[in-house]
């Protein structure tokens, strides 16, 4: 099955909302389009998973991981941002950047990124 990759990097507001929004809608196709979808949320967009005023872009996350959809985080980030027990909470798995991208490149997934 082929995979589409959301890869969420900036913080500013139209790239938190529209890569959060993007992952929601394919989520919504990805069965009857025979997708994989996984969502990899990267540097600023990582701090911002801990911010109260970002309640839409946080809101969607959630709803992504409680739909089952594989959200992950950088591990290195998590770690510097004292985050790895808040992020592993909420449903959010930890993975190297480094791992990750290769693992996608690998595998030939499509990545998007925000």
């Amino acid at each position: 099955m082929k995979r589409v990759v959301i890869h969420i990097f900036h913080a500013d507001e139209s790239s938190l909302g529209a890569g959060s929004h993007v992952a929601e809608r394919i989520r919504q196709v990805m069965q009857e389009r025979n997708v994989g979808l996984e969502v990899y949320i990267f540097g600023p967009a990582e701090k911002a998973l801990l911010s109260p005023d970002l309640q839409d872009y946080n809101t969607t996350i959630d709803g992504l991981v409680q739909a089952g959809v594989p959200v992950l985080t950088c591990l290195n980030t998590a770690k510097a941002l004292g985050a790895e027990e808040t992020f592993s909470q909420r449903g959010l798995r930890l993975a190297y950047a480094r791992d990750k991208f290769v693992e996608y490149a690998l595998e030939g997934a499509t990545v998007i990124s925000f």
